[in-house]
């Protein structure tokens, strides 16, 4: 099968490979797709992460008084 996509080979312990392959089974689709998703998923949870934090530190500096209301910022 010839594909445009990149790939990416990767080493398993023996229980996750069990696990993955177990789960794709369940799913119905093939290792590596499930493994994509999986991989997507733990990247998006770890940018959530990442913004979630960023908003925390900033949450430390805000001034309260300076803050303009959804209405007011957005009146003409």
């Amino acid at each position: 099968m010839v594909t445009k996509q990149p790939r990416l080979n990767g080493v398993l312990e023996q229980e996750t490979f069990k696990a993955v392959q177990k789960l794709s089974k369940r799913e119905g689709v093939s290792m590596s797709l499930l493994a994509r998703d999986l991989i997507r998923d733990a990247l998006e949870r770890s940018e959530d992460y990442y913004w979630a934090s960023e908003a925390e530190e900033r949450m430390k500096t805000l001034d309260r008084k300076k803050l303009v209301s959804h209405k007011d910022a957005w009146q003409a």
